[in-house]
């Protein structure tokens, strides 16, 4: 079967009109039919595949982003003939400054130029070295071409396309690409800026909380009832150590610490709902059959992590960081509370109350988790707690059983990652 825009003079060119009405079709589904697809990875595959029904023989296409996150600096959509999705890979902080980085077309269009077009098929001793230029070659490729995709704000970023054709792309085909940019741009800054507002709200109010508010849970009041396993933690005599500590080493020792405690509430299903200075609160949704013992189990290895971090800070010369856990159990109401224009997606009620007051009374007792009994009966606990007793807390009229926890008795070195 002939490409539509083949070199061979028997074929059908761009000037004769038959690719005035193929860009026309595809112009119309991708700022029209792609409206329900939210993600910018699978319009690239089909935009590929309907542009080699269409006789533009794309083997290799990617796209570059600078993206707003915080772990990643950047990611590459990269699709190749044949593969029906495309290869993801992201950048860290700091990429930008690598070798590997700077010497690349992408840098190139990223500082400015319009346009990075390079012929595989011969040498040019002239033409930049760059590695990605081998590489192509190894792949069978003969054509490379890369542009800015403009976003609103100086916002840069870079599409390329390969071509494994002989002779490479005509000028016919070049034109065909180069009508889509804009609305390529378009719809690749539409898709990146939701991404960047889940992105935004999965940073600072989690996961879960984030799908609500996306959902439409926007105003004073709105949230559920949801029965929840609670846990407060808090660092020991933070005060004592932000006045004597340097700024930075402050903040170095706080997410040392956050990433100590949070890694596991995370990993094990956990929803941390803010940050309170030194503290953090977290839930563990009942709506889980596992979540008393997957918060238990978060505990065991976020203490093992604390000890690894104290055994480093005794190393610097430094005094071990001490904390306190409270865990509780029961309904909480889950929503937004606030002021009319400043909101907080939280979780309140009795047993967040209780929680914390566990976490206070952990100084008391010089115990650093202390379980309600509420909560082990939930949680079904088969190791041996020690039994505390009974403890009034501040603003509860009668007392409550506490148990004090340590994560050696869940053999946690024994739980599968």
């Amino acid at each position: 079967m002939q490409s539509l825009l083949d070199v061979n003079k028997s074929s059908p060119r761009a000037s004769d009109g038959v690719w005035p009405m193929q860009r026309s079709a595809l112009l119309d589904w991708l700022m029209i039919e792609t409206r329900e697809q939210r993600f910018i990875d699978n319009i690239l595959v089909e935009m590929c595949e309907k542009l080699e029904a269409a006789g533009i023989p794309v083997a290799r296409a990617s796209l570059h982003f600078r993206i707003q996150h915080p772990q990643w600096r950047g990611a590459r959509l990269l699709w190749r003939k044949g593969l029906t999705e495309t290869e993801i890979r992201t950048f860290e902080y700091g990429s930008e400054q690598t070798a590997e980085y700077l010497n690349s077309p992408i840098n190139d269009i990223v500082s400015g130029a319009n346009e990075v077009r390079q012929r595989l098929e011969v040498i040019d001793a002239n033409a930049p070295k760059y590695q990605l230029y081998d590489q192509l070659r190894a792949e069978g490729l003969t054509d490379y071409v890369a542009w800015p995709l403009d976003h609103t704000l100086g916002k840069r970023h870079v599409v390329t396309f390969s071509t494994d054709r002989r002779g490479g792309f005509d000028d016919e085909h070049i034109a065909a690409l180069s009508d889509l940019m804009p609305a390529l741009a378009l719809v690749s800054e539409i898709r990146l800026k939701n991404r960047f507002a889940r992105t935004l709200l999965e940073t600072y109010v989690g996961p879960h909380a984030s799908e609500q508010i996306l959902a439409g849970a926007t105003t004073r009041g709105s949230g559920v009832t949801v029965g929840a396993a609670i846990l407060i933690c808090d660092l020991r005599d933070f005060t004592g150590i932000s006045d004597a500590w340097p700024r930075d080493n402050v903040i170095e020792l706080l997410n040392g610490y956050f990433d100590a405690m949070s890694e596991p509430i995370e990993k094990y299903g956990g929803e941390i709902l803010k940050f309170m200075g030194d503290g953090l609160l977290a839930i563990f949704p009942l709506s889980n059959a596992t979540a008393c013992t997957d918060l238990l189990h978060a505990i065991s290895e976020a203490q093992l992590a604390m000890t690894a971090l104290n055994a480093e800070h005794v190393r610097e010369g430094r005094k071990p960081l001490g904390y306190g856990i409270g865990v509780h159990v029961g309904d909480v109401m889950y929503g937004n509370i606030g002021s009319r224009k400043r909101l907080d997606f939280t979780v309140i009620g009795p047993a967040v109350n209780i929680a914390s007051r566990l976490e206070t009374l952990t100084k008391q007792v010089h115990r650093p988790v202390l379980l309600s009994k509420a909560f082990v009966d939930l949680a079904g606990v088969e190791c041996e707690l020690e039994n505390l007793g009974s403890h009034l807390l501040r603003g509860l009229d009668e007392p409550i059983d506490v148990f004090a926890f340590s994560g050696d008795c869940l053999n946690v070195g024994q739980i599968p990652a």
